[in-house]
């Protein structure tokens, strides 16, 4: 038993650790090849500059800015993928998607790389996730996400040069629409039976609408049901009378 759920647990964080591992593989690459891999992020309303919004996001100007964006996109994705298993795919799928055709639209025009912008979306969806399904395990990963990323709502200003604060705000206000637009479908733990559903398959004590009836109609239900009983017992005496 132990195994197996140890099994599960690591087969969901396959994605985070290929999300993690690609970044690493682009930067050691460019580290090796001697080469610049920045002209493959975005580039705003330039065409060559719209497929960054596939490669940017795997493009880090230096290992410190690969670092701070290593362990937030793993921990994050995971939380995601782990809680969230039904959305998880098209949920960074659209955060990637739309964060970048958002820059590549708005922002200024200089390259646009790192991963900041699916991190500052998927900070966004677990923390909306939770103001819009309101269920117990939502509301603790948003306020987890509170607690824990509290400091990055500053990074949504222009507040430091040279970084895509654009991709930070863009990125936390696609995180919203995917949380809100994701927020019916439900995951297997966040479906709450309702004891008053009919089951056809399950016998009652009492009629199910016992209860949305008054007084006077249970007694009238009851002294129906009592005549149902005796017809049924003259019934019985009147077969038996026959056999004999």
């Amino acid at each position: 038993m132990i195994d197996q759920k140890l099994s599960d647990f690591l087969y969901k964080l396959k994605l985070p650790f290929l999300l993690v591992f690609l970044m690493w593989a682009v930067k050691l690459y460019e580290s090796f090849s001697l080469s610049k891999l920045s002209r493959h992020g975005i580039y705003p309303r330039e065409w060559d500059g719209i497929l960054g919004i596939i490669t940017g996001p795997f493009v880090h100007s230096d290992y410190e800015h690969l670092l701070s964006n290593t362990v937030p996109i793993f921990m994050l994705s995971a939380v995601v993928v782990y809680f969230y298993r039904r959305v998880a795919v098209p949920t960074l799928f659209l955060i990637q998607l739309l964060t970048g055709f958002a820059v590549w639209l708005f922002a200024r025009p200089s390259y646009h790389i790192g991963a900041s912008g699916v991190v500052y979306g998927l900070v966004s969806f677990v923390f909306w996730s939770g103001i819009f399904r309101r269920n117990m395990k939502s509301i603790v990963l948003a306020l987890s996400a509170l607690v824990l990323y509290s400091g990055y709502f500053h990074g949504i200003l222009p507040t430091k040069d040279g970084v895509s604060w654009e991709s930070h705000l863009f990125g936390a206000i696609v995180g919203i629409f995917t949380a809100f637009l994701f927020k019916g479908l439900k995951e297997d733990d966040e479906i709450v039976e309702n004891p008053w559903e009919e089951d056809e398959t399950r016998e009652y004590f009492l009629p199910r609408d016992t209860f949305d009836m008054t007084k006077k109609e249970r007694a009238y239900q009851a002294y129906l049901e009592k005549l149902r009983q005796a017809e049924n017992t003259d019934d019985h005496w009147t077969d038996s009378s026959t056999l004999l």
